[in-house]
C-alpha cells in the first residue's frame, strides 16, 4: 500500500485558535497538540501503551541524543526509530542545533561545516552539518524533520541575532536540498530572529520563499518572559502561512500553550510535564501540587479529582506522598503519566472549545490558573 502524503487541513478557527489535522501514514494528528519529548527514544518514566492510552497522538525524538548514543547506525539497522522503540505513533525529530547550544562542553560553529561540538557524554568531537542533521533524521525515519539551525542565547544585540538568522537561512536551504523527495514525510522550517519584529517577519518570509510543509518558532523557551513570547507570537501571527501548521518549540506551561493557541500556534512540546512528574510536581485542573509537601500525608483523595482518567484516580495523595518520600521509583511513573494525561486532556479541552467557539472563555477561565 502507498504511503499518505504528509497533510494539514484546517477544520475549524475561532478568531487565531485553530482546530486542525496532520496527516501522515502512521495516523492523523489533531491539532492544537502536545507531544511528549522522548529524548533518549523514550518517555522517561512511561511506556509506549501508557503513553498511547492518555490519548497522545505524536512523540519527539531527539537527534543530538541519539546520534551520540546509541548512535544512528544501531537504530537503522532494525528499520528506525519506530522498531527501535517499539512505537507505532507518528514521531518529530529535532535537528540537533538546540542542544548543541545548550549541552555541548565545547562548541564552535561554522558557516559550511555546520556545528562542531564535543559530546557532553564523553568529549568525543562530533561534526553536524545541515546535511547530516537530515541524513541522520531520515535515516532514524521519523515522520516530521526538522531542519538545521542556530538556536542563539538570548541576547538583546540586534547584529548577533541577525547574523544568526541568516546563518539559519542559509542551512535552511542546504536542509530543504538535502530532504530531497520524501512526500510522505514532513520538513518544517524555524523562525528565528530572537526578540525583533523585523528579523521574525524577514526569515518567516525568506522561509516561505524556499517552501517548507510547517513552520516553527524557534529561539524561546531560552529565558525570555511570557510577555516577551507572546509579544514575538504576536508579532508573526497574520504573516504565517494559513495552509501549514505552526510549531511552537519547547514551550511550555499549559498557561504558555492556552495563550500561544490564542495566537495561532498548532503544535507544541516541552519536558516540563515529564521532568515535573519525576521530581514531585503534578498539574492539575485546580493549579499545580507538590506532593511531596507535608500537608498531603492525610489527603485520601485522588490527585486531581477532574481526571477523565480514572486509572490514575486510584492513588491518593497520601499514598503518592509516601512513594517520593521514601524515593520509589513508581511515585515518578506515576506522576509523570498523570501530567502527560493532563496535558493531553488541556489539548482535547482546547480542540473542543475552538470548535464550539468558546475557545475565549475556556482560554480566560484557566490562564492565570494552570
Amino acid at each position: 500500500m502507498a504511503l499518505k502524503n504528509f497533510a494539514f487541513k484546517i477544520l475549524n478557527k475561532d478568531k487565531y485558535a485553530r482546530l486542525g489535522s496532520i496527516e501522515t501514514h502512521r495516523g492523523n494528528i489533531q491539532t492544537p497538540a502536545f507531544m511528549p519529548v522522548g529524548t533518549q527514544a523514550t518517555v522517561k518514566a512511561c511506556t509506549i501503551d501508557d503513553i498511547k492510552k492518555t490519548g497522545t497522538e505524536i512523540i519527539l525524538g531527539n537527534t543530538y541524543h541519539l546520534m551520540i548514543r546509541p548512535g544512528v547506525n544501531r537504530i537503522q539497522r532494525v528499520g528506525g526509530l519506530h522498531q527501535f522503540m517499539n512505537c507505532d505513533l507518528p514521531i518529530l525529530t529535532d535537528s540537533g542545533g538546540f542542544q548543541v547550544m545548550s549541552l555541548s562542553k565545547l562548541n564552535k560553529i561554522d558557516r559550511e561545516k555546520g556545528a562542531i561540538f564535543n559530546s557532553h557524554i564523553d568529549g568525543k568531537k562530533f561534526y553536524l552539518s545541515p546535511e547530516e542533521s537530515i541524513r541522520i533524521q531520515l535515516k532514524l525515519n521519523s515522520d516530521i524533520v526538522m531542519i538545521m539551525d542556530e538556536c542563539p542565547k538570548k541576547t538583546n544585540d540586534y547584529d548577533l541575532i541577525k547574523e544568526s538568522m541568516n546563518l539559519s537561512l542559509y542551512w535552511a536551504e542546504r536542509s530543504k536540498k538535502a530532504f530531497g523527495n520524501n512526500p510522505h514525510k514532513g520538513l518544517f522550517g524555524i523562525i528565528q530572529g530572537g526578540l525583533f519584529k523585523d528579523l521574525r517577519i524577514e526569515s518567516l518570509n525568506k522561509l516561505m520563499d524556499i517552501d517548507f510543509d510547517g513552520f516553527a518558532i524557534g529561539g524561546l523557551a531560552v529565558g525570555e518572559t511570557q510577555e516577551e513570547m507572546f509579544s514575538v507570537l504576536d508579532d508573526i501571527k497574520d504573516e504565517l502561512p494559513v495552509n501549514k501548521p505552526h510549531y511552537l518549540m519547547g514551550v511550555g506551561t499549559p498557561a504558555d500553550i492556552l495563550g500561544a493557541v490564542k495566537r495561532g500556534i498548532d503544535m507544541f512540546d516541552c519536558v516540563l510535564p515529564t521532568r515535573s512528574g519525576r521530581t514531585g510536581l503534578a498539574f492539575t485542573w485546580n493549579g499545580r501540587v507538590n506532593i511531596k509537601n507535608n500537608k498531603y500525608q492525610n489527603d485520601d483523595r485522588p490527585l486531581d479529582e477532574n481526571c477523565k482518567n480514572l486509572s490514575l484516580n486510584k492513588y491518593s495523595k497520601n499514598y503518592l506522598n509516601h512513594l517520593f518520600n521514601t524515593n520509589e521509583i513508581l511515585g515518578s511513573m506515576l506522576l509523570t503519566l498523570h501530567n502527560i494525561n493532563f496535558y493531553q486532556e488541556l489539548m482535547s479541552s482546547i480542540r473542543k472549545n475552538i470548535k464550539n467557539g468558546t475557545f475565549d472563555d475556556f482560554h480566560n477561565k484557566y490562564i492565570n490558573k494552570l
